[in-house]
């Protein structure tokens, strides 16, 4: 007659623990403190026994569920919310569920978030902005296939639905000269090595000037490194765009327009400007960038850059399908290694908050 098979119930009696405790040891369920002591009792009783997980049931477990994992910085900007909804689109279209991981830009949140990857075993991972850990996210690449939606990164190779930041410095920049505005002020979060998406954008639109012969005039504002430890709120890149556009109009500084990185920042510099009786545009312009939903909401419908966020999100997710589908046509370690790359073409739409820049007499009259 067959020797019974010992169960976790036999463990848990042998060790004289309880069965959860059983499996959080055995399973290395490492953010549950146990004593070593337990631990010993626990993984002798199993040997004992000649205990052992049922590793292939779990495996299969995991990866029949319809599983992608998002990486998002943060829920507080309506950008992320919306590549969320052109994911979720997609994935609803095949019978996929979506889990959000929200890093809130805080490196060990998105450390810990990776760690977990291996045991949630998602069958795709996309990365709503560029990886802080750029090389475990490549080794996680070999396992699982991952879409980074980002700044292009020529140097990274993973399937990448990517934007050229400089592009839409450019278009605002370009926008601001047409309309005859020499000073202006370009007010964006912090400038960090970490955020060099930001510093490109930023290039863009100096580089513009430049070649105007007009770098001279274009003042750079950007709030302090310490707002992107902070946990963002819903209303953090506006109380930015308005602080910044305070300090400059407090300075008298001789603008005649403001860019802002984003839509939110442009929100909060236009109702700074409002609430101290500058007129939008005839006094000052203001141009955004992401063309989110409040824009053309807005009293002032606000120029801004569109750069197609939320079909974004729905290429990132076919991606990642077609990774998943190719997979299951060849045996493990033979698929074909392709790397998607799709780029969109930003486009400038222009509203009501700019205008020609007013001459030299005007803006004497407003400063009295």
């Amino acid at each position: 007659m067959a020797k019974k098979k010992a169960t976790s119930m036999d463990v848990a009696r042998e060790a004289g623990v309880s069965q959860a405790t059983v499996s959080m040891i055995l399973n290395k369920k490492y953010n549950v403190s146990f004593s070593k002591e337990t631990i010993r009792q626990v993984t002798e009783a199993a040997e004992r026994l000649d205990y052992h997980l049922p590793k292939q049931r779990i495996r299969r477990s995991a990866k029949s569920r319809k599983l992608l994992v998002v990486f998002c910085p943060t829920l507080t900007n309506p950008y992320y919310v919306m590549l969320l909804q052109g994911i979720e689109a997609m994935a609803k279209e095949y019978g996929y569920g979506v889990f959000v991981c929200n890093t809130q830009r805080d490196l060990k949140i998105e450390e810990n978030y990776l760690r977990m990857m291996r045991e949630v075993q998602p069958l795709g991972i996309i990365y709503a902005c560029n990886p802080s850990f750029s090389r475990q996210v490549a080794e996680l690449s070999r396992e699982i296939p991952v879409v980074v939606i980002s700044n292009r990164d020529d140097e990274f190779s993973i399937d990448a639905v990517a934007l050229n930041n400089q592009k839409p410095g450019i278009l605002m920049a370009r926008h601001l000269l047409e309309l005859g505005h020499r000073d202006v002020a370009f007010i964006a979060p912090p400038l960090t090595a970490r955020q060099h998406q930001r510093q490109k954008r930023v290039g863009g639109f100096l580089m513009e000037f430049e070649k105007a012969g007009l770098s001279d005039y274009v003042l750079v504002c950007s709030a302090a490194d310490s707002k992107d430890t902070e946990i963002p709120n819903i209303e953090s890149e506006y109380r930015m765009g308005y602080d910044l556009t305070v300090e400059l109009l407090r300075e008298d500084c001789p603008i005649t327009a403001i860019a802002a990185l984003n839509d939110m920042m442009a929100f909060g510099a236009m109702d700074a400007l409002l609430e101290r009786q500058y007129r939008i545009p005839g006094d000052i312009s203001v141009v955004g960038c992401d063309n989110t939903l409040f824009s053309r909401f807005h009293t002032i419908g606000l120029t801004t850059v569109e750069h197609f966020v939320d079909q974004k999100g729905r290429d990132a997710c076919d991606i990642i399908l077609r990774k998943i589908e190719s997979q299951k046509s060849y045996r493990k370690g033979d698929e074909p290694t392709s790397i998607y790359h799709i780029e969109y073409e930003p486009r400038l739409i222009v509203r009501g908050s700019t205008g020609y820049a007013p001459d030299e007499s005007h803006r004497e009259k407003k400063k009295k």
